[in-house]
């Protein structure tokens, strides 16, 4: 799985300082200085991690991690702020439920293990949903069982019941005659 990053700052020198910590890696970046371009992206890529500038002149950052939330739940939001006001942080996390705020300048260190951090979390919801989805076919596919085994019961009475022994051995009676009166 090719993991995608999706990073939207109006300063174009930002998002060349920002792929410039991100190309070492093997993920596939989309940068963005247009919240309109951005969110188009949105309907033809999957993105593991969104990173969104804080201040930007037709969309704050707040803002557009709210639409991505809509667009992609599963994405990892993160917000990007040389205001790293509190109010603006409560914000952010109440209303965009972001992961992280990452401030201006970084630590490009810092900065990759925060995106490392997002991405395995990414993997982590990935993994969790594939699991549920099997789990529930699973589920269906066992009540499809009991229904069967309910049906057959009713339409043969004893057919589900099975006698066993002390250590667990099923008994068969042989002795018994069957409806024409012979023995097995």
């Amino acid at each position: 799985m090719m993991i995608k990053i999706q990073l939207l700052d109006d300063e174009p020198h930002m998002l060349k300082a920002l792929q410039r910590v991100l190309r070492p890696h093997r993920w596939e970046v989309h940068s963005y200085s247009d919240g309109q371009a951005a969110l188009e992206a949105l309907t033809e890529h999957e993105f593991a991690v969104i990173i969104s500038d804080y201040q930007m002149p037709n969309l704050d950052g707040i803002t557009y991690l709210q639409f991505a939330k809509q667009r992609q739940p599963h994405a990892i939001r993160m917000m990007l702020s040389a205001h790293g006001d509190r109010q603006s942080m409560m914000q952010a996390i109440n209303r965009a439920e972001i992961y992280r705020f990452l401030s201006k300048p970084w630590d490009d260190y810092e900065f990759e293990i925060a995106i490392k951090s997002a991405i395995d979390l990414y993997m982590l919801r990935v993994e969790n949903q594939r699991l549920l989805a099997k789990v529930r076919s699973q589920q269906s596919a066992i009540e499809q069982q009991e229904q069967e085994l309910l049906r057959l019961e009713n339409e043969y009475p004893g057919i589900t019941q099975v006698r066993r022994d002390a250590q667990g051995a099923i008994l068969l009676d042989l002795d018994e005659p069957d409806e024409s009166g012979c023995r097995d």
